[in-house]
């Protein structure tokens, strides 16, 4: 048997999907150009972007590959009969 909550969410997510496809304000959007225009940013926010994002890689691969304690093997006891 499904979950209420499980067919209750579902339901949600998908009359949110529908409602922002068929929405009247896509439909009068311009149409946009096919060019991409260029913005100039600042090389501190370039950097700082860059920088920042490397950090959180170094943290996801500290905590998921370095953080972690190696187990340790486990000494099997022979039962004697």
């Amino acid at each position: 048997m499904l979950n209420k909550k499980y067919v209750i969410s579902t339901l949600i997510s998908l009359s949110f999907l529908l409602g922002a496809t068929s929405s009247p304000a896509s439909a009068q959007m311009p149409e946009q150009t096919k060019q991409f225009q260029r913005i100039e940013q600042p090389i501190g926010l370039k950097i700082g972007v860059t920088l920042g994002g490397l950090a959180l890689i170094g943290i996801e691969l500290w905590w998921f590959v370095f953080s972690k304690t190696k187990s340790q093997p486990v000494a099997l006891k022979q039962k004697r009969d």
